[in-house]
């Protein structure tokens, strides 16, 4: 195979380096082209452009794979559990038993908020997006870490198990605080007894004299869902923390980045937009028949939930969060639920009718993730939270293969200028209109 790709313009001919990814991708390495010929590549929103080369997730959406350094996400979702797998993505191994345990020590050695931390959050409007509030206090423990955020990355790398150990312990306990600030309840505090997921509800949950303790169902399905966010290849929020870190930026700012993309309503929001589509066709007094009709025919509302900008085959996720919800749903013992019964609705329909099948519009994982929220008791405006709980794995682990890049450059994309050319400067008294 060829090991070089031919460009000719402008009567130039010019020869250009292929890659070769570990799973058969191929790229054209136009690093030179620029320098060469003058000339640059036009990839509206990076569809087509490789950004970086990186050990950490692979994904083929054509067949529906995904894999976190190389092990099948099925596998994971079978035999392993959140925790497990963000250590895997960090590290790119799955960690010893000492590992394991030394990594569970510092999560809950980290998991409580300096007092200064809480009075920040308490500082915010009971009514502040609690996105908003998660990304202010992820990047202010750089402030009461000064020894994990120098913004020297070789500094930082130094201490990256305890950063990492502080950012995944402390984005749940940051996300609960703010969630009893906004119902103007009282602070739970870490219990060290319990489990990453568990520990979570509790924070969120239990109440002074009525402590909450999560069926098993339950924290399974939280877990699950934790472990199916961890990673996605690069994705807006995940390009935006490499962006950030390759400035040189520290962990706590570039996660902090990362938070603020996700809550843009095109990335991070789609398991929200699943509940408000429900709810808008049940106000409607549909079943959901009435919306599938009017998706066909083009004319109905966007179908939220089904499909899937990079798999064009079922999303693996989806097939394995589903069996998840509905154990959790029966643990819980909600059975006839107006939402629940338009979304199966929803699904019969994109699993069976032929419409949905040859475009493959199959339920992705947004579809159950906020079904599974909803059931779960967590309000609509934390859905993008619990994303960001679930994806600081991943960010964690771009961080630091950006930082530990001998050869690290910042990331500049350039652009094809199409404004006015120039011109001279119009005084005051000349202007017209």
């Amino acid at each position: 195979m060829a090991n070089t790709a031919t460009l000719k313009i402008e009567g130039k001919e010019l020869q250009l380096p292929v890659i070769i990814g570990s799973e058969g991708e191929k790229a054209v390495d136009i690093n030179k082209l620029r320098a060469e010929t003058g000339y640059i590549t036009f990839d509206d929103g990076f569809g087509n452009t490789g950004s970086c080369l990186s050990k950490i997730t692979y994904i083929d959406g054509e067949v529906g794979v995904l894999r976190y350094r190389g092990y099948p996400i099925e596998q994971l979702a079978e035999k392993s559990n959140f925790i497990e797998s963000a250590l895997l993505v960090m590290n790119g191994e799955l960690p010893t038993p000492a590992e394991r345990s030394s990594f569970s020590q510092l999560l809950t050695a980290n998991a409580p908020l300096r007092e200064g931390l809480v009075r920040f959050i308490q500082s915010f409007p009971r009514d502040a997006h609690p996105m908003a509030v998660l990304s202010a206090t992820l990047n202010a423990l750089g402030a009461y870490y000064p020894h994990l955020a120098s913004n020297n990355h070789q500094n930082d790398l130094e201490h990256f198990d305890e950063a990492a150990a502080i950012a995944i312990s402390k984005v749940r306990t940051i996300a609960a605080h703010t969630y009893r600030v906004s119902k103007g309840l009282p602070f739970n505090y870490p219990n060290p007894k319990l489990g990453y997921c568990e520990n979570f509800l509790h924070l969120m949950f239990s109440e002074p004299y009525s402590e909450y303790v999560p069926t098993p169902e339950v924290a399974s399905a939280l877990n699950l869902f934790l472990l199916l966010h961890a990673d996605h290849e690069q994705n807006c929020s995940t390009s935006t923390v490499r962006m950030v870190a390759s400035a040189g930026a520290n962990l706590f700012a570039s996660v902090s980045a990362g938070v603020n993309a996700l809550w843009g309503p095109l990335h991070g929001g789609a398991n929200m937009a699943v509940i408000e589509m429900l709810k808008a066709i049940h106000a409607d007094g549909d079943d959901g028949t009435k919306f599938i009709a009017a998706a066909k025919s083009g004319k109905g509302d966007r179908l939220m939930g089904f499909g899937h900008r990079v798999y064009k085959n079922y999303d693996p996720r989806a097939k394995i969060i589903k069996t998840s919800f509905y154990k959790a749903l029966a643990s819980l013992g909600i059975k006839d639920d107006p939402l629940l019964n338009i979304a199966m609705k929803l699904e019969e329909c994109a699993l069976n009718d032929p419409y949905f099948v040859q475009r493959k519009l199959y339920p992705n994982v947004d579809f159950y993730s906020g079904l599974i929220m909803r059931a779960l008791g967590i309000p609509e405006n934390m859905f993008t939270v619990m994303f960001a709980i679930g994806r600081m794995p991943g960010w964690i682990a771009q961080w630091r293969e950006v930082a530990a890049n001998p050869k690290l450059k910042i990331y500049r994309p350039r652009q094809i200028y199409v404004g006015e050319p120039q011109r001279n400067y119009v005084p005051t008294n000349l202007r017209q209109g």
